[in-house]
């Protein structure tokens, strides 16, 4: 017991002072007025809480949080299984493939961002081949509001694509052949041996994916930042990321960001539990 005290104090002490304590911070402030420019500081109780479902701009930030979740959790897994199942092969070719397809992983989201930006933008790479092909009024990605939220999506699924594709590649290299011979000589087909024992046997890699996929998708703030900067428009794009942010360094309304936070905080804790419970007992029945 006491060698592993040892060796599990650093990591303990660690995530005690980064983690739970800025944690127990931003929910006293979120109990007060805290304004850094404007003192004294004020206990309001629960306020800034009650405040937030009146707030448009929270709700707004709420529903487009929500929506970049949906569709990286989707695209992510879906992409990814599928890339994994082409790249389920032997060979440098293949090996190559996977490292190109996580490089964009190990990467800042600012530095993708970035990259996305120079190709996205109105007159960017992107819409100056759109011209080239003949189209004379190519979308603005960044510019329009019907698609800005959608294109920022699409960036952050697309970074986190890799990271889904090795975990589903481990899935698949970890089902044993035995099943797909069997499978073979019952005579199942490779729908049918895809359905039957490739996607039961990848349970752990859904639950896995689907989770991280979703908390990535919650805390989307870097590439909003970069592409759009909440735009195009009034929180067109704003995530709650985003807004805690801008209400708290911009606005310098601490308490407030802060409740928004807790309430973030709440809402990614509680669909990550329900989320790994659901998909945990599909691994059971699986």
């Amino acid at each position: 017991m006491s060698r592993f005290a040892v060796f599990a104090a650093p990591g303990l002490l660690a995530y005690f002072a980064l983690v739970l304590v800025p944690i127990g911070i931003a929910i006293a402030y979120s109990l007060t007025n805290k304004d850094p420019f404007n003192p004294p500081t004020r206990w309001v109780g629960l306020d800034n809480l009650t405040s937030l479902p009146s707030d448009d701009e929270f709700l707004q930030a709420l529903k487009n949080t929500t929506v970049i979740a949906g569709i990286v959790t989707l695209v992510t897994n879906a992409g990814g299984l599928a890339l994994a199942v082409l790249l389920d092969r032997r060979g440098w070719f293949y090996n190559a493939l996977r490292s190109v397809f996580f490089i964009p992983v190990v990467l800042s989201a600012v530095v993708v961002s970035v990259i996305w930006q120079t190709i996205l933008v109105d007159d960017g790479l992107l819409n100056s081949m759109l011209r080239q092909l003949g189209m004379g009024n190519p979308p603005g990605w960044l510019s329009d509001p019907s698609l800005a939220l959608y294109t920022v999506s699409w960036v952050i699924a697309w970074q986190g694509l890799g990271f889904c594709v090795v975990v589903y590649l481990a899935g698949l290299q970890s089902i044993p052949k035995e099943l797909y011979e069997a499978a073979a000589i019952d005579g199942c087909g490779p729908v049918m041996r895809f359905c039957h024992v490739t996607w039961p046997m990848l349970a752990p890699a859904v639950t896995i994916n689907t989770v991280m996929s979703l908390i990535g998708g919650f805390k989307a703030y870097d590439q909003v930042q970069v592409l759009t900067n909440g735009g195009p428009g009034p929180g067109t794009t704003s995530t709650l990321a985003f807004q805690v942010i801008q209400t708290a360094f911009t606005g310098n309304h601490i308490g407030y960001a802060s409740a928004m936070a807790a309430v973030m905080l709440a809402m990614v804790a509680t669909i990550s539990v329900i989320a790994l419970r659901l998909l945990q007992k599909r691994e059971v029945s699986s």
